[in-house]
This record gives C-alpha cells, sequence and structure tokens, in this order.
C-alpha cells in the first residue's frame, strides 16, 4: 500500500533533530520511495535525509495519506512533524545544499527497490541540516507498506 505524508516544517531542523519523520510500526516496517524538500527562505540550508534508531523528541504525529483508499486499510507506519530533542542519527544517505532562493530543493528517488526501514517504533528515517543554520522546510515523503 502506497502511502505519504506532506507538510511544512514546526521547528528549524538542526544536526540531530528532524524537520519531519517517519517511524516503522511495532509489527510493520516500510520501504521508502521517494522525499522531497524545499527552502522556504533566501539563505541556503543544508539537508540530509538519515535514518534514526530511536522516536526520543519526535514531534505531533502528522496525518498519514494513503493512495487507494477503496481497497487498503489506514497507513500503520506513523509520520511525525518537527523533533523536540536530539535523536539518534546515523550517516547521511542523501545529502544536498539548497540555494539561497525560495522554493529551490531536491526530490530523492530510491529506485526499483526503494529503502527498507525496519519495523519497530524506534526505527524511523528523517531530513536534518547537518551544518549551519536550520531552516523552516517544505517536504513530503512517499512510501510503501
Amino acid at each position: 500500500m502506497r502511502c505519504s505524508v506532506a507538510g511544512l516544517s514546526t521547528v528549524a531542523g538542526t544536526s540531530l533533530r528532524a524537520v519531519a519523520s517517519v517511524f516503522g510500526a511495532a509489527s510493520k516496517g516500510f520501504t521508502l520511495r521517494e522525499v522531497g524538500v524545499w527552502n522556504t527562505t533566501t539563505t541556503e540550508v543544508h539537508v540530509a535525509l538519515v535514518r534514526f534508531t530511536n522516536a526520543t523528541g519526535v514531534g505531533a504525529g502528522l496525518t498519514e495519506v494513503q493512495w487507494d483508499v477503496e481497497h487498503n486499510p489506514a497507513p500503520t507506519c506513523t509520520a511525525f512533524a518537527g523533533h523536540t530533542a536530539d535523536g539518534a542519527v546515523g550517516s547521511p544517505i542523501r545529502y544536498a545544499m539548497l540555494a539561497a532562493v525560495k522554493g529551490s530543493g531536491v526530490i530523492w528517488t530510491f529506485g526499483d527497490e526503494g529503502i527498507f526501514v525496519n519495523l519497530g517504533t524506534a526505527n524511523g528515517i528523517g531530513i536534518i541540516c547537518p551544518s549551519g543554520t536550520g531552516q523552516i522546510l517544505d517536504y513530503y515523503y512517499d512510501w510503501i507498506e
């Protein structure tokens, strides 16, 4: 089942705090297919996609959207708004510098196989600002459960 979440970040990310994230469920993992992120300011910003190995300080829960509502149950995995505390962050999977222009952005796609995130509520993936000043960003995640 294909799912997504999108929004405007509620916090300016840091190197250890995501602007938004998606975490597995206790009984289900997911395959990340695509992530998009855009600058909302006129200051350049570095962004990275990383794995999280705990859900410490995640923000408010977001409303996940299923693409085929007629034949599938509601999404099981959970998306979160901006993190409020530092998390256990892995090495960057993707990294980009967004230009000092509103609307500059990047779309990361992950081929036929995607990026698998294991089942368990401590296993997630998120967008961080690994260096310099964090920004408020527009974002989306697409995944398959």
